[in-house]
């Protein structure tokens, strides 16, 4: 917007177009938006996000923003014909907020502003006397709760008071009169919280847009940023608008609508309506509302407007766009619009249809799925073999999901904090749930429609839910939900699949959705653009060709300690048993055949891929029993020869501090035969394949560098064994070299290191701990949480990469590791591998690639292209 400046607080919608959205917020960037392209859009301005950063950072209105606001309102007043306050002709106003980021119903809104006892004549005659009141009770409800802090339950039993005094079903049923006494006796509970309710509407005014600005830092709205990663500092923008109203009689309707099906991604309008309502009515679950269809049926030539209107729309945004409007006594009116939100399954589906209908192109297409919808659309389904469903609602987000009812946000959020899946059962969910919502493996309700907000922040959040489940018959009282003669208790188990709305008693099976032709299409997009190579974690041939599957380009990590397991565990105790070196040698020759086997299989899946090996690194201590368990057993049952030897084999290896002591490179100085051995076993089955006619690509890495001695001891060692074998008459083998980057020491000394290896593979896990000085098993459950609650640490570190420490170390040597070998390849190979935002961190240091597990191996890929596009081209976070 040209010529803004920290001076102006107000913007009219006609002065601001949808770029200006960090200033105006995005719903009054879009409604500037929809004024400028000539969608019929109710006038108003916007009291700038500055305005409000001000507030909070100074603790007052910054100077001169009410005389803007009052300014503006008069420019408000002339185009409408009418005025705030006026008893004649009065104007009623919408004040809501609008962040530079969907926040939906996060923060606060009044409507009906200006509908007091003096104006209720005039608006009697734009409808009649029964809509003036309900305006009034609408009015003195958002204004006593939201701006005067009085409690919601206070205004809800005045109104069921009512409702019951009257035998009506609901408030739909009340009169003019009875409406009236609503609104006397909201305002008597007002006086009774100690509040004044201030009767002159500007005031009113000026109150709410500070109200508004206090929403920000509501509880709920600080919890929805810190789950979707919004930033605090952003402020929110206020939009005050002329209200028009859906509720003047059974030629007005108000509603809901999408451009396609935010739930499949198909290309139809779709939607909720009611006649005679507000907005809110259609949102909040409360009433049975009414498909978009429909509306052709009561208003036909509204719906042909509002159909061409969504068309404007969507080409002018060129996606998804949800959009509230009005249909005030015959006129429509379009109240709102913004980018919608949708599944992971719509969004993958809108991302391709949009390229074949030339709406966007192959690069925007691939950043409009983000890396996490990815996941989403792996989330399982209700198997085949599934019983048939207690009952079904509105598939309202897609996945499924097994857990313990609980009938409480706050439940849900102590459950699932502790670790157990919980299931939140409402009857309908509303802002102040969402802590036991994210909490929870997913969502049902009894009510509301597929846009209702558990519907709308269920697909945000990617949780299944199932909404308006109407036989559920919820008592949070008595702890129990009932359909039919059927009683579940609260902490009972129950199964819903939000792809087909079904809900089950008890566990039922999920399956894994099978691929979907489009997501190979967006992967091969995304495969074209990426610059990082993505690798897989896998120890086994079986781990390797599911990781082909999943399009890994080579395996990253091979972890040999892993082939030890199960049935050879006996063989790597016998070594760690022996007591000479003939007795090791023994033991070692068993478990070098099964390793050149496993080895060989690994190969033939991986042909002409680069598959790198990493010698042993766990400390021997953790192939032997506990030795706690070994004592009691001793104390009770009494020991074998086997097991004393095992136990005297464990307390002499026990360390006091396992992940600093005698593992990795240090484990093979100590135990050089164990390396040897390895290395045979790698090189040999390398020689078989090659003589099968295969192209094996071996790379054996080293774990646990500190110094570039060990490193130059751990390299000589490999060289040694494969010239033995060379000189022994075996074929020769092209292998290559790598070092693990696990320490800190390792980091600053990588200039030195690569003059010996071929690679750097970055093990993100032990750098993390080793960099924070945090065990993650020990603080993953207690300081983690509690850290990230009280902003200590910015992200979870084992989760995502810690990019002023740790990424820091890893940035610095592969500059250094470079200037030393300019070719020398360099990866991560930790849990970080698959997360999009460490993703995003190793292109930004420039690695080749990243390797993790088979199954986030498409999140990978995706996120991978996310980052080189995030660089060159569109916004990676549209």
């Amino acid at each position: 917007m040209s010529g803004s400046n920290a001076d102006s607080w107000v913007v009219p919608f006609d002065e601001g177009r949808a770029a200006d959205k960090l200033l105006l917020g995005g719903k009054g960037a879009n409604l500037a938006e929809m004024t400028h392209i000539g969608l019929p859009v109710p006038p108003g301005f916007v009291v700038t996000t500055e305005a409000c950063r001000s507030y909070l950072a100074e603790g007052q209105v910054p100077s001169g923003l009410f005389d803007q606001v009052e300014a503006a309102l008069k420019d408000l007043e002339a185009r409408t014909g009418r005025r705030l306050g006026d008893p004649s002709a009065p104007l009623l106003l919408s004040v809501r907020s609008g962040a530079p980021f969907s926040m939906p119903g996060m923060m606060d809104t009044v409507l009906d502003l200006g509908a007091t006892p003096e104006t209720a004549a005039g608006l009697a005659e734009m409808g009649d006397e029964r809509f003036a009141w309900d305006a009034t009770r609408r009015f003195l409800e958002m204004y006593g709760r939201v701006v005067l802090g009085v409690s919601e339950e206070t205004f809800n039993h005045n109104l069921e008071a009512a409702i019951e005094s009257a035998g009506a079903t609901d408030e739909r049923g009340l009169s003019a009169e009875q409406l009236a006494e609503v609104s006397d006796a909201h305002r008597r509970s007002i006086a009774d919280a100690g509040q004044d309710l201030p009767e002159e509407p500007h005031e009113q005014l000026h109150l709410a847009i500070e109200a508004v600005f206090r929403s920000w830092n509501g509880d709920r709205a600080r919890a929805y940023r810190r789950v979707e990663g919004i930033p605090d500092d952003l402020g929110t923008a206020v939009n005050v608008q002329m209200m028009v109203f859906g509720n003047l009689g059974d030629r007005s309707a108000t509603g809901v609508a999408f451009t396609r099906d935010p739930a499949t991604g198909e290309n139809v309008p779709y939607g909720d309506f009611l006649i005679g309502a507000q907005g809110e009515d259609v949102v909040a679950g409360t009433r049975h509302v009414h498909p978009l269809a429909e509306l052709a049926d009561e208003f036909p030539e509204q719906h042909e407007q509002l159909l061409a209107n969504l068309d404007t729309l969507e080409a002018h945004y060129r996606d998804l766009c949800d959009v509230e409007f009005t249909i005030e006594s015959d006129t429509l009116w379009m109240l709102q619009t913004r980018v919608g939100k949708r599944s992971a399954s719509a969004a993958l589906r809108m991302a391709t249809d949009m390229v074949d209908e030339g709406l966007i192109d192959v690069d925007e297409a691939v950043t409009r799925v983000r890396p996490k919808q990815l996941e989403q659309l792996l989330h399982p389904q209700f198997g085949s073999d599934a019983p048939e469903p207690l009952t079904t609602g509105l598939a309202a987000s897609p996945g499924a999901a097994v857990g313990a009812i609980c009938l409480s946000s706050d439940e849900a959020k102590e459950r699932g904090i502790a670790g157990e899946d919980v299931i939140l059962v409402r009857p309908e969910t509303s802002p102040e749930d969402l802590e036991g919502m994210v909490a929870s493996v997913g969502l049902l309700t009894s009510r509301g429609g597929l846009v209702s907000h558990a519907a709308v922040v269920a697909r945000g959040f990617g949780k299944p839910a199932v909404c308006g489940a109407s036989e559920l018959r919820i008592d949070a009282k008595a702890d129990t939900v009932t359909v039919g003669d059927t009683v579940l208790h609260a902490g009972d188990v129950i199964s819903i699949d939000g792809t087909n709305g079904q809900v089950a008693v008890g566990e039922v099976d999920l399956e894994i959705p099978g691929d979907d032709p489009r997501l190979e299409r967006l992967l091969d997009w995304a495969d074209e653009r990426r610059v990082l190579h993505v690798f897989a974690n896998a120890d086994t041939a079986d781990d390797a060709g599911r990781a082909l599957e999943s399009g890994a380009e080579g395996i990253g990590l091979c972890r040999t300690e892993h082939q030890f397991l199960g049935d050879r565990l006996p063989l790597i105790q016998k070594m760690i048993l022996s007591r000479s070196p003939e007795e090791e040698r023994d033991a070692l020759v068993e478990l070098e055949r099964q390793q050149r086997e496993d080895f060989e299989a690994l190969f033939e899946v991986m042909d002409g891929k680069r598959v790198v090996i990493r010698l042993l690194d766990p400390p021997l201590h953790e192939f032997l029993p506990n030795v706690e368990e070994l004592h009691i057993k001793e104390a009770t049952d009494g020991l074998s020869d086997h097991e004393r030897d095992l136990l005297e084999a464990a307390e002499q290896l026990r360390e006091h501090d396992p992940m600093l002591g005698v593992r990795g490179i240090r484990l093979g100085v100590l135990r050089p035969e164990v390396y040897r051995a390895q290395v045979r076993a790698i090189l040999e089955a390398a020689a078989a394949r090659t003589a099968a006619g295969g192209n094996p690509l071996p790379e054996i890495m080293l774990p646990l560098i500190g110094t570039s001695q060990e490193l130059e001891w751990g390299v000589n060692l490999i060289h040694e064994v494969a010239g033995e074998l060379r000189d022994a008459g075996a074929e020769e083998v092209d292998y290559t070299v790598a070092t693990m980057i696990e320490t800190p020491r390792a980091a600053l000394r990588s200039g030195a290191l690569a003059q010996y290896v071929d690679a750097f593979s970055f093990g993100t896990n032990d750098l993390t701990q080793l960099t924070f000085g945090l065990s993650r098993d020990d603080v993953e459950a207690t300081y983690t949480p509690r850290a990230l609650e009280l902003k200590l640490l910015p992200v979870d570190p084992f989760r995502t990469l810690d990019p002023d420490g740790v990424g820091r170390l890893i940035e610095l040597a592969v500059k250094e590791g470079r200037e030393t070998f300019p070719e020398i390849v360099t990866g991560i190979c930790g849990e970080h591998g698959g997360d999009p935002d460490s993703i995003a961190l190793a292109h930004r240091y420039g690695l080749t690639h990243v390797s993790c597990s088979a199954s986030r191996l498409k999140v990978a890929r995706l996120a991978a292209a996310h980052a080189a596009l995030e660089v060159s081209g569109p916004d990676a976070t549209a």
